[in-house]
């Protein structure tokens, strides 16, 4: 990825960078994944409570990102710039699918998604590598947050459970 400065400019040049920008936390001169990934929480706040219905919205977001990462990256001339961050904020909604929204949650959420976000174990370091355009940006982050639901409920059946 490259660390080309994105100017101001492009975050208004239309609502595909925008939202792909995360509304300018993308922008971070310093971690603007994780900064990015911010925007998450308070949108946490505002998922439906029904699982079916969170599921739905989530699955709505995971294509407006397909289309707004695709253009925003095209605009730039950058696959996957750090400063898209979407692909981060529907990531961390998807690793708090059915788990509780207590600070302590939404912290061990944002930390546990971040880790394999980072990290990109196999295979998401593969799909990083060979999947492009909006999709193959979208789908590193899909992966990492599946990794972090899967941990996320072990740890919360396990810490319940004690």
């Amino acid at each position: 990825m490259s660390q080309t400065t994105i100017t101001r400019s492009a975050l208004f040049a239309g609502p595909a960078n925008f939202i792909a920008l995360g509304g300018g936390l993308g922008l971070s001169p310093h971690a603007p994944g994780t900064v990015g990934t911010l925007l998450g929480v308070p949108l946490l706040f505002l998922m439906p409570q029904s699982l079916p219905a969170y599921a739905l919205v989530l699955l709505l977001l995971f294509v407006l990102g397909v289309w707004c990462c695709h253009a925003c990256a095209k605009a730039l001339g950058l696959h996957d710039h750090p400063g898209i961050v979407w692909d981060e904020v529907v990531g961390y909604l998807l690793s708090m699918m059915a788990m509780p929204r207590t600070a302590w949650w939404v912290l061990a959420g944002f930390v546990v998604f971040r880790f394999f976000d980072i990290l990109k174990p196999w295979p998401i370091s593969w799909i990083d590598r060979q999947v492009h355009g909006g999709l193959g940006i979208m789908l590193d982050d899909v992966l990492a947050a599946l990794f972090s639901l899967v941990t996320l409920q072990v740890l919360h059946r396990f810490l319940v459970a004690a």
